[in-house]
């Protein structure tokens, strides 16, 4: 359970700082690329509920496996993984569904969230590592 709690807490933080930062730069790219598909302001619930599950996914889809296999490249790659598919499943449902959702958004949306979680999943990893709550 600490294990958990440690990956959960770093994931988190990693995850967020880079996401804020990420989603200041980036957004003049989503107003200009989708308009009035977007909200004037973000539901503050609901992302707060996606993040607080997104997180346990890492945790137990990226961070977990790794540690028992003792290898921060495995946190990486899971990490990746699981964020490309979760980000797939938003982006890819969008494009079909939604008539201004545009390729070059899919395209941007993936790479930063296969990347996001793969970062998220190492800072879950070295903190279990780095905290000796390992075992």
């Amino acid at each position: 359970m600490l294990q958990f709690g440690i990956a959960y807490l770093a994931a988190a933080c990693a995850f967020l700082a880079a996401d804020v930062l990420w989603l200041n730069r980036a957004m003049g790219f989503y107003r200009h690329s989708l308009g009035d598909v977007l909200a004037e302001k973000p539901n503050l619930a609901a992302a707060a509920a996606l993040y607080l599950i997104y997180f346990v996914g890492i945790v137990v889809f990226a961070v977990l496996p790794a540690i028992r296999n003792d290898g921060w490249t495995a946190a990486m790659l899971l990490g990746g993984l699981l964020g490309l598919v979760a980000f797939a499943t938003y982006d890819l449902t969008n494009l079909a569904t939604l008539r201004r959702w545009s390729l070059i958004v899919v395209v941007v949306d993936l790479s930063w969230g296969t990347f996001v979680t793969a970062f998220a999943s190492l800072a879950g990893f070295f903190a279990v590592k780095t905290m000796g709550a390992v075992g």
